[in-house]
């Protein structure tokens, strides 16, 4: 299963970390896996390369941590968006992605 945890500050999302693999098929062939990662990455990019705000990345096999700083009212519109497709996601294979919120320690 995915976890997905979502940093808050109040009700804004400042950043995310995604962890584990869906185990809904082989490495490959995870359309789950796939839509997660590409919806991740492509928020992550959109922040720093378009908006272009700052923000902490790490990532590894498995893994992505996003941590924004000082975000703009549009990166701020992207992180919404990201959580509203997971959201959608987490609904059409609930036994394969997780979402939960927390606060930001890397803040």
């Amino acid at each position: 299963m995915t976890t997905v945890t979502f940093y808050t500050e109040g009700s804004e999302i400042t950043g995310f970390e995604i962890k584990g693999h869906t185990g809904f098929a082989c490495e490959g062939e995870d359309i789950v896996c796939s839509a997660i990662s590409s919806v991740a990455i492509m928020a992550a990019n959109t922040v720093t390369e378009i908006a272009g705000d700052r923000a902490e990345i790490n990532e590894g096999e498995g893994y992505l941590e996003f941590s924004g700083k000082n975000l703009s009212a549009c990166s701020k519109d992207v992180l919404r968006g990201l959580e509203f497709h997971l959201k959608q996601i987490s609904e059409q294979y609930p036994s394969n992605i997780k979402i939960k919120y927390g606060g930001n320690t890397n803040a």
